[in-house]
């Protein structure tokens, strides 16, 4: 793997060069080889039935396995988001590698200009690869967690002035920070009630636990059930000893940065994809470049995305 040299970054983790990346998976069939152990762990297993039992049709390229059980033909692709895509194995790889080593996220537009493939079939690459980083599994925070409300959208000024009228308010998104554990919980949203708001807190704060926010009234009812203190960012308070919203904030601050620098605009219909991509990723810092492309392969099982989910 890179070698740790002095230079700016996380000293304790270890990178993965291009040079290295193309040494691993220097053609489909050995990317192929590597999805198939970081998805199925303890082989080949059926998509369909779930059986472990199975036999070899090398002649069936696309489908290189039969179920001995439902007598299925399947693939590692068969029912996870590498569903029926005709990009080669290498190709998810490197996408793969890209998403996860761009701080700020890599747009379509690079992903078709450096694979060679049409530009609709990036944009589902990718919003395919931010289907299997949704991390659902996290455990519930505590004992500390922030938790802050923010809009994303374009600026009103820098829209043209024909356009202003008309023009689609900013998209409002909840996120959360556990402080024991450094993980981050974030989506899209339609409003900002109270009823959006504390159901969110409730559903990843272990009750009794301490939750920070900023001064808005939606929080205000989650002080029966938890420790909440607020700071009032309108009266100017941002830090009250250990009382703040900053490390939920250095994250909207990423995520607005890569929209601004890299995506330019996301429509409020795939916004929380975005959203979970920056999360997930977030969540992923403390691994290895090797890891996190492993555990995002393990999160492709069963998630299945249709170019048309998108676009219907």
């Amino acid at each position: 793997m890179a070698t740790r040299y002095q230079a700016p970054g996380r000293a304790d983790r270890e990178g993965l060069t291009l040079v290295e990346l193309f040494r691993m998976f220097p053609d489909d069939e050995k990317a192929e080889q590597w999805f198939e152990s970081q998805m199925w762990p303890s082989g080949p297993v059926c998509p369909d039935c779930g059986s472990l039992r199975h036999s070899v049709t090398r002649g069936k390229a696309t489908m290189p396995y039969r179920c001995r059980d439902c007598w299925q033909y399947f693939s590692v692709r068969k029912r996870s988001v590498m569903h029926a895509s005709k990009l080669g194995y290498q190709k998810w790889a490197i996408a793969l590698y890209q998403v996860l080593t761009g701080l700020k996220g890599v747009s379509a537009m690079k992903i078709h200009r450096d694979l060679g493939i049409s530009y609709p079939a990036a944009w589902h690459l990718l919003h395919r690869i931010r289907a299997a980083m949704e991390s659902g599994d996290l455990a519930m925070f505590g004992p500390v967690t922030e938790v802050d409300e923010t809009f994303v959208g374009g600026k009103l000024a820098n829209r043209h002035e024909s356009k202003r009228d008309s023009a689609p308010e900013k998209a409002p998104v909840i996120g959360a920070k556990d402080r024991q554990t450094g993980k981050v919980r974030a989506k899209a949203i339609k409003n900002t009630d109270s009823a959006t708001l504390q159901g969110f807190v409730r559903g990843l704060a272990v009750p009794g636990s301490r939750v920070y926010s900023d001064g808005h009234p939606g929080y205000v009812r989650l002080d029966g059930d938890y420790d909440h203190r607020a700071v009032q960012h309108s009266a100017g308070t941002y830090v009250i000893g250990e009382i703040h919203t900053n490390g939920i904030e250095a994250f909207w601050s990423v995520l607005k940065r890569g929209i601004v620098g890299v995506y330019h605009h996301i429509s409020a219909k795939h916004l929380d994809l975005y959203v979970g991509e920056f999360a997930g990723r977030h969540n992923l810092r403390e691994f290895d470049t090797i890891e996190q492309m492993s555990l995002v392969a393990q999160g492709m099982r069963g998630k299945r995305l249709r170019y048309s989910d998108l676009t219907a």
